[in-house]
């Protein structure tokens, strides 16, 4: 992995601020840290400057030290001598794209919160992550231990290990716990979509935080345009410019830096589009929403009217009924609600990765009325089944269709069209953008940070797509060729289902 000049003096700078946190690469040396105020730094770069690049090549390099990668799902025994290292980000789906090179990421939510583990499997835990030997557990036979050993070395998993062992989540996680022990280095991606008050939460954590960002993203809803990283010295921020050789011919990412030009009006960036799209076919120009694709990759859009236009029109193309869900129809967790005294409930659903903007999949009802059956997309154990309140929004009705009303639990939307601000983070293969609310967020006349709004919502919409963007130019869709299902979703991994009884009611 070669670094170009900006990363290769980024990558010094923060090999000097791990040395203060007891992690010295230079000199390949593990020391107890420096206490005091946790230092922060921020990594800042457009799409395709090498960010994810650079934060996997230290990650690769502060692992071979041996400082232990935090998991959400496992974390070993405190020791004087362990340096710890937690990657982040704000969804599971971003967390996704971080594993898809190879990093172990989870959520920043999952790391505030600690599973408790039934002690005799905890043994299991131990081993499996090196730190202790093979356990005698009564009822375990060696069979099932080697079939955990063998799915451990590669999926690092540690619930996904003792799934294959026979057991499920409510046999060995007991409880969850507010995290009191403090980390050492923590690297947040997407952080442009972490507010003021999740980075206080976070240096209460951690004694190094290093943030990596895109300052041509959205800004947090109620921060007025300003990102998180904004208000750090500008010693403290370092700068990728360079966009690499693998990004530089891709279209996408093209028309993405074209947006920087001050002088660039809609109309003009148009026919950039319209010219991109005559010459290389991972850009489309296209007439109509295509109904297929909503069923894995939402069309994004600015205005929630647009939103509800969309789903409702995507329902009518696969004969939905209004009043019931179809197995396959996507979803959207708008968040938990539960009253206080139900906190760890609350916890259980949350560490499940059913937290807000959590993407789904509908599997079916549960076995008990207003449970679910939910593929949780981008979770390293998807399968969930949990109470929950599904709400259809229906054009030009003030109250939405409620599909599934338990008394409590997970909230959805539906999820066949999100708006830019929801899909930060994420990323499809292919993205639809539906461009009339482009149009609309130009002529509204608004500057976010001094940037004209609609660009900011282009540069997040366009560069949501990893292989092939459409442009949509119309309100209008083309019906599917094919029913809804759910045949493409990896089902191999182990059911880790939250049992009925941990989301109950009462």
């Amino acid at each position: 992995m070669i670094l170009s000049d900006d990363q290769a003096e980024a990558y010094d700078v923060i090999t000097e601020v791990l040395k203060s946190a007891g992690v010295d690469l230079e000199n390949e040396l593990l020391t107890s840290g420096a206490a005091g105020k946790a230092q922060v730094l921020a990594v800042l770069g457009k799409a395709g400057s090498g960010k994810t690049m650079l934060l996997a090549k230290l990650v690769k390099a502060i692992e071979a030290l041996g400082v232990e990668s935090i998991s959400a799902e496992f974390e070993s025994r405190a020791r004087k001598d362990k340096r710890t290292l937690a990657v982040l980000a704000p969804t599971n789906k971003a967390a996704s794209v971080l594993r898809g090179f190879g990093v172990p990421a989870t959520t920043i939510h999952r790391i505030i919160y600690s599973p408790l583990y039934d002690p005799e499997y905890e043994q299991i835990a131990e081993w499996l992550s090196g730190n202790a030997e093979r356990p005698t557990v009564e009822g375990l036979t060696d069979a099932a231990l080697d079939r955990a050993a063998t799915y451990f070395k590669t999926n690092k998993s540690i619930p996904g290990a003792l799934a294959t062992a026979g057991l499920r989540g409510s046999d060995f996680i007991i409880g969850w716990k507010r995290r009191d022990d403090p980390l050492d280095i923590g690297f947040i991606d997407e952080s442009s979509m972490i507010d003021d008050k999740q980075l206080e939460d976070l240096k209460e954590i951690f004694q190094t935080l290093i943030l990596f960002g895109d300052p041509a993203q959205l800004a947090p809803v109620g921060q007025s345009g300003a990102m998180t990283f904004d208000k750090l010295p500008e010693k403290r921020k370092l700068v990728l410019h360079r966009v690499h050789r693998q990004s530089a011919d891709n279209p996408i990412l093209d028309l993405a830096h074209a947006l920087g030009d001050p002088e660039l009006g809609f109309d003009e960036f148009e026919r950039m589009i319209s010219a991109a799209a005559a010459k290389d076919d991972r850009v489309v120009v296209a007439s109509r929403v295509d109904a297929e694709k909503m069923a894995r990759a939402p069309v994004l859009v600015w205005r929630n009217a647009t939103r509800i236009r969309l789903i409702n029109a995507f329902r009518k193309a696969y004969d939905a009924p209004e009043t019931a869900l179809l197995t396959g129809e996507p979803l959207v967790c708008d968040g938990i609600e539960l009253p206080l005294k139900h906190r760890k409930k609350r916890i259980d659903l949350e560490a499940r990765g059913l937290i807000k903007g959590a993407q789904c999949i509908y599997l079916g009802p549960g076995k008990k009325p207003g449970f679910s059956r939910l593929y949780v997309t981008g979770a390293s154990d998807p399968l969930v089944n949990a109470a929950s309140i599904i709400q259809i929004e229906i054009p030009d009705r003030e109250e939405p269709e409620i599909i599934t009303a338990a008394r409590m639990g997970a909230v959805f939307l539906h999820g066949a069209a999100v708006t830019i601000h929801k899909a930060q983070g994420s990323q499809w293969g292919e993205v639809q953008v539906f461009a009339p609310d482009i149009y609309a967020a130009s002529r509204a006349g608004r500057i976010e940070a001094g940037i004209p709004l609609w660009k900011r919502l282009t540069y997040v919409a366009i560069t949501r797509a990893q292989t092939r963007l459409y442009w949509i130019k119309r309100y209008m869709l083309a019906k599917p060729q094919s029913p809804l299902g759910v045949a493409d979703l990896d089902m191999s991994v182990p059911d880790l289902v939250l049992t009925e009884g941990a989301a109950d009611e009462g």
